[in-house]
């Protein structure tokens, strides 16, 4: 549940300190005092899109910070990015400057806007003022109705078919529109892979070929100059050999008298075991070497080939495989999509997994919508709508990636009337109070442990406050319920209850949050009850609405 709001130098709020306990908080205050303040800018701390505006005027940057115990559930998913307090505490802040730059925090480091919005989507739950106009849109209500059930999973099903069926469709479509075309560059590819095929170069080849080559065609050369170097190195009357022996030799009779020719001995010593070994090497080689002039020809004749391929296809030779690779690979790529029967059962084949997870998503949605329509019907009979009516319709349409159904809310105000669409029918009050009901449904579904409501009970007073008071209060025995409200018998059903209020100080207005006791609260119940004008009569009638 949310645990405390920290504001500093927000729109009219120069510093607010706000404590938050479970169950039933109530905001109220004169109209222009700020009440809602306090929504825009925990929204802000949720994730909501920033405007330098909400600064305070003279101030460099806006601070807010909401402060959390963080759910069970979100846990594994703060653990895994390394944002997860000892205690269990879960801070988001977010910090908005003057040259709309604007920061977001989470237990002290920094994270991006969409992990806010990941978090605030499973800390808190916002209705807002104007919440009964969305009502009025078919999105809206088909995705009330969706979250009600519980058919995410289900409509993420219907989407993701549906996108996989029209990327058939189109596959289809395009491979029998561009069949000449395809069909002229599947030749072309299939003659260049072909001539590949035939070449059949491998992948190291050219590099061995090339070296076998130039040693062929210099065999000559090789062995003259091979067996010139042995002669160097052993054969010869003056060869390296023997000169270092004879080094060797006369060292080894003068170290005993000064050790600092040990090292110059074992320097030669080495030089000639070296010298015996590349001797001994350059004599397996010229054993090796063999002039074979067929041999030359036959590897001369592959280099010309590989040579001539190259030039072709415009390519070193050492590109030719990779070449071959990527012509196969787009050959076997247009084969498959010019393959129309194929793509058709493919297309065929989507369609029907389409078809099964729209049947799935409408047989839940049928039930969701049954149960529902109950629901509110049943709340609006408490609602001064005795004997309305709320159904939800659902008309068969075209397919689409929302399933293929239509989703319309229809309701009946008065007893008799057959239910219309909501958007024909509602006045703005009875908009209103069906808004509560459904927001009030839709959250005793939900697991987001706070609930927030913004002057949502605008447009009804008398017996349906009470009414609307009695809905929230036991709202916040499953849920941290707060709301802003101009209602005194809403106010008076509260746990906890804060007063909003505008000051002037020094020719600057500030908005002043501030928890009320009981007097506090019986003062500003009557002050809500009888304007600017409290009587002994109104402060009466407050502590019988607070009795009660």
């Amino acid at each position: 549940m949310l645990c405390a709001l920290h504001i500093r130098d927000f729109v009219i709020v120069d510093r607010a300190d706000i404590p938050f306990e479970s169950g039933f908080t109530v905001f109220s205050g004169e109209t222009g005092a700020g009440k809602s303040i306090l929504i825009d800018a925990l929204s802000l701390a949720l994730g909501a899109r920033a405007d330098p505006a909400v600064v305070r005027e003279n101030s460099a940057r806006a601070d807010i910070s909401a402060v959390f115990d963080a759910p069970e559930t979100l846990r594994p998913w703060l653990r895994e990015h390394a944002l997860e307090a000892d205690d269990g505490t879960l801070i988001l802040r977010r910090v908005i400057d003057t040259e709309a730059r604007n920061r977001a925090f989470v237990n002290g480091l920094p994270v991006t806007l969409t992990q806010l919005r990941d978090l605030a989507e499973q800390l808190v739950d916002i209705h807002g003022q104007n919440a009964h106009h969305s009502l009025l849109k078919a999105a809206n209500q088909r995705a009330l109705l969706d979250d009600q059930g519980g058919h995410q999973a289900l409509a993420q099903a219907v989407r993701e078919a549906w996108q996989a069926w029209q990327h058939a469709e189109r596959a289809l479509r395009a491979a029998t529109q561009n069949a000449e075309q395809s069909r002229l560059e599947r030749e072309q590819l299939t003659w260049r892979v072909e001539e590949l095929d035939r070449l059949a170069l491998g992948d190291d080849e050219w590099e061995r070929v090339s070296n076998d080559q130039s040693r062929l065609a210099h065999a000559q050369a090789l062995q003259e100059g091979a067996s010139q170097a042995l002669a160097a190195l052993e054969d010869d009357e003056a060869s390296a050999q023997r000169f270092l022996s004879d080094a060797e030799r006369h060292l080894k009779n003068l170290v005993r008298h000064d050790a600092q020719l040990q090292p110059m001995l074992d320097a030669i010593a080495s030089a000639r075991i070296a010298t015996t070994d590349a001797a001994s090497e350059i004599s397996g080689y010229l054993d090796r070497l063999e002039l074979d002039p067929d041999s030359l020809a036959r590897v001369e004749q592959r280099v010309s080939a590989i040579f001539d391929t190259a030039r072709k296809f415009h390519v070193e030779p050492e590109a030719l495989p990779a070449l071959h690779q990527s012509l196969r690979e787009r050959l076997r790529a247009t084969q498959d999509a010019t393959d129309i029967p194929t793509l058709a059962r493919r297309a065929s084949a989507a369609r029907a997994l389409y078809d099964a997870a729209a049947a799935r998503l409408s047989e839940a949605r049928r039930k969701t919508s049954a149960a529902l329509a109950a629901r509110i019907t049943q709340a609006m009979q408490t609602l001064a709508m005795r004997g309305g009516r709320f159904d939800v319709s659902l008309t068969d349409a075209e397919p689409s990636a929302h399933g293929n159904e239509t989703v319309e809310f229809l309701v009946a105000a008065h007893e008799g009337v057959t239910p219309r669409a909501l958007a024909k029918v509602a006045s703005g009050g009875e908009l209103a109070r069906l808004s509560l009901a459904l927001s009030v449904a839709a959250s005793q579904a939900t697991r987001v442990p706070t609930l927030i409501f913004d002057e949502v009970d605008a447009g009804v007073g008398g017996a349906v406050a009470e009414v609307v008071g009695r809905l929230l209060k036991a709202l916040g025995t499953r849920h941290q319920v707060l709301c802003v409200t101009h209602l005194p018998q809403v106010a008076a059903r509260g746990t906890h209850h804060y007063e909003v209020r505008k000051s002037t100080t020094d020719g600057s207005t500030y908005s002043v949050i501030r928890a009320l006791d009981q007097q506090g609260r019986i003062d500003e119940l009557a002050r809500m009850l009888g304007g600017l004008t409290i009587t002994d009569t109104t402060r009466r009638h407050a502590r019988e609405m607070l009795a009660q």
